[in-house]
This record gives structure tokens, C-alpha cells and sequence, in this order.
């Protein structure tokens, strides 16, 4: 689960992190009121959104003007015209693709004179089994094209769970900044300050990105992405009051609550698989065969009839959905349960574009004959590689 920056940043200063003042604008009429708060003389307006590049970004509305989705304001007046313009109004940039996301929060924020910026962030590398920190004196730059670019700007190291965040973490970061003195006092703390938030929180990535000096040689975190484990958030109810489902697939939502594993791709095939590798391997097959996928789409090993039929119209409510391929191998999951479940759902909803099913395993002759005598126009195949192509050449020839 992701939240905004605003909300990374309250949770990172409870654990003595030093970030920027900071205001939440939901509504335009409260931007003069916390640009007062705030003081100035210089505020930074921010688009609060789910997506990377956003000063960079450009807004699809002429009256956005064309500033980017980060501000930088020097009187209330200017604050409050920046928040009019940007505020409901849609932003493109580098990660949401051409559609963009619409931006419905903004964070007005002290604005900081900055010597130099650093880039930062700590994952879980799944390779060791560790929490690992990532270093560069890039800071303010896509990473990954500092990766591919200038590789020797980039420093990492992990933390064995055994010991913990320990002093020599704290030094090796220092050490790769450059830093020294009371600068790298500060870095040695902040290390154990974001390694200790991380943990606690049960997060999967945090990223900083500029960490900067001030030119009172003091160092902040200027920007703040937080990705929580979502395994953990039932551990975690505070973060889960964080959660903002506009920034969210409705697609996706609706399949959690269903407690299915579902993610909306940019294809034309719907897919509904039980586990996780052969949804993967299904994916594959329509790829290997010239289509697209719609979706990833695990039902899980023991999904009952309402269970398929709630799967079955999250893929139909997808309107990129051309051709639907339905791939059941059956163990704990039974044939005739998925077949149940399809016929219910195609009842219920309709079925508009073609279907292709091809079930194995425990109940398959049942499955194959309540889909046989169900009087539905489904396409049934003998094999993966079988309705793969068969799909495939279907939504061809719809088209």
C-alpha cells in the first residue's frame, strides 16, 4: 500500500526525523490559512499524488498553467493562485502514463535553501533476506538512470537481522555522501531513526529523494515515498487509516475485498487462474501468441462459487477487456466449482465478448458438462497452449 507524501512524512517525524513543516490542502479555500501557518517567505506547493516525476510533470488543463506539479510560491497570493490552478486538475507525468491522475490533495510546505542534495532509500532485498540501504550523492535524479549511467555513484549495503541498525551502518552512508564532521553525526542518526520507522511499520520501500544539506548545514529529508507490506497491514490499523482508494484501480479494490490477488494490465485478455504461477504462465502464453493481458488474476486454491462469480465481473466491468480466458487446474480448487461460478456470473452480468475455458484436475468431466449444458456460447480446450491460441484468434477476429 502507498500513501502520499504528506502522510510519509508525519510518520518518519514520529520517529524523530527531521522534515519540513508542513499543511495538507484538500479544499482551495483553506490554502491562504495554512500559508499563514506556515509564515513563509517561501512556500513549496505540492500535487499529492501516487506517482513519481511530478515536478517535471505537466497538467492535460490550460488554466494548470504549465509550472509542473511542484511550486514554488513566494507571497500567499501566489500560494493560493498555484492551488487554485492545480487543485481537481489532472497531472501526466513519467509514471502515471498519458491519463495522468487527478489531483485531489496538496501539501504547502516551508520551502528550504538547500547546499546539496543526496538520494536515499532502504528496501527488502528478497536475494539476502535483508533490509538493504541504498546511497548516491544523485540525489534529486531518476536513480534508475543513475544506475545505468554512473553505477560508482551508488553504494549499498545491508543490515544482518541478527544485530540490527548498528553505528557502521550509520558510517557507511556518511562515508558515501562525503560527509564529515557533524554532518555525518547526523547522517549516523538518521540512519537508525529511518531503519528503526521502516521496521516498526512493516514498510517495503522508503525513499528519499532529495535528502539535502540546508545551508545551515543541517540535514532533511525534502521528499518522502512510503510503500507499507500490504501482508501486515492488519498489524497496523493506524496505517491503514492512510489508505487513499482514489489513487486506487476500483478494479483492484473491489477484488480485495474478495481477498482476491487481482492487478489491472493494459491488455485486452481477461484472465481468471488459480495460483500465482500458472496465472504467470497464462499471462505468457497470450504474449507468446501476440496479445495482451488484461489483468493478473489468482482465484486461490479454495475459492468458492461467489468467490469466482465476484472474479468473473471484476474481468467484465474492465471495458479493454476483449476475450476473456478462464485456466483452472483443479487440486484443492474443483472444476465444477469454477464452472458454477462462471455460468452464475455470465447470468448475471452477460457475456459480451468471447470465453475460453480450459479445465484440469479434480471434477473435470462435471466441470466440462455443467459448462457443456449450460446452453452458453464458451469455447472449451483441451490444453493451455489450446486456449491460448484459441483466445488469442478470437478476440482477432472480433476486433
Amino acid at each position: 500500500m502507498n500513501i502520499h507524501e504528506y502522510q510519509a512524512k508525519a510518520v518518519l517525524k514520529e520517529f524523530g526525523v527531521p522534515v519540513s513543516r508542513g499543511v495538507a490542502v484538500l479544499d482551495a479555500k483553506d490554502a491562504e490559512a495554512a500559508a499563514k501557518q506556515l509564515g513563509g517567505p517561501l512556500w513549496v506547493v505540492k500535487s499529492q499524488i501516487h506517482a513519481g516525476g511530478r515536478g517535471k510533470g505537466k497538467f492535460k488543463e490550460a488554466e494548470a498553467g504549465d509550472k509542473g506539479g511542484v511550486r514554488l510560491a513566494k507571497s500567499v497570493e501566489e500560494v493560493k493562485t498555484f492551488v487554485n490552478q492545480m487543485l481537481g486538475k489532472t497531472l501526466v507525468t513519467i509514471q502515471t502514463g498519458p491519463t495522468g491522475k487527478q489531483v485531489n490533495r496538496l501539501y504547502i510546505e516551508d520551502g528550504s535553501d538547500i547546499d546539496k542534495e543526496f538520494y536515499l532509500s532502504i528496501l527488502v532485498d528478497r536475494s539476502s533476506s535483508r533490509i538493504s540501504f541504498v546511497v548516491s550523492t544523485e540525489g534529486g535524479m531518476d536513480i534508475e538512470k543513475v544506475a545505468h549511467d554512473t553505477p560508482e555513484k551508488i553504494t549499498t549495503f545491508s543490515v544482518d537481522p541478527a544485530t540490527g541498525i548498528m553505528p557502521l551502518h550509520g558510517r557507511a552512508a556518511a562515508q558515501a555522501l562525503g560527509l564529515s564532521g557533524d554532518l555525518a553525526k547526523q547522517c549516523e542518526k538518521l540512519v537508525g531513526q529511518l531503519y528503526a520507522a521502516f521496521v516498526a511499520k512493516d514498510m517495503s520501500m522508503l525513499e528519499i529523494n532529495p535528502l539535502i544539506i540546508t545551508k545551515d548545514q543541517k540535514l532533511k529529508c525534502l521528499d518522502a515515498k512510503i510503500s507499507f507490506d500490504s501482508n501486515s497491514l492488519y498489524r497496523h490499523p493506524d496505517v491503514m487509516a492512510l489508505r487513499d482508494e482514489t489513487e486506487e484501480d476500483a478494479k483492484e479494490i473491489e477484488a480485495s475485498k474478495y481477498d482476491l490477488s487481482y492487478i489491472a494490465l493494459d491488455g485486452s485478455i481477461g484472465c481468471m487462474v488459480n495460483g500465482a504461477g500458472l496465472a504467470m504462465a497464462t499471462m505468457d502464453i497470450i504474449k507468446l501468441y501476440g496479445a495482451e493481458p488484461a489483468n493478473f488474476l489468482d482465484v486461490g486454491g479454495g475459492a468458492s462459487k461467489e468467490k469466482v462469480t465476484a472474479a468473473f465481473k471484476i474481468i467484465t466491468a474492465d471495458p479493454k477487456v476483449k476475450g476473456i480466458l478462464v485456466n483452472i487446474f483443479g487440486g484443492i480448487m474443483k472444476c465444477d466449482v469454477i464452472a458454477e461460478g462462471v455460468i452464475a456470473a455470465v447470468k448475471e452480468v452477460g457475456l459480451k465478448v468471447p470465453l475460453v475455458v480450459r479445465l484440469e484436475g479434480t471434477n473435470v468431466d462435471l466441470g466440462k458438462k455443467i459448462i457443456r449444458e449450460s446452453g452458453l456460447n464458451v469455447i472449451p480446450a483441451d490444453d493451455l497452449d489450446d486456449a491460448a491460441q484459441k483466445i488469442v484468434k478470437a478476440v482477432g477476429q472480433a476486433a
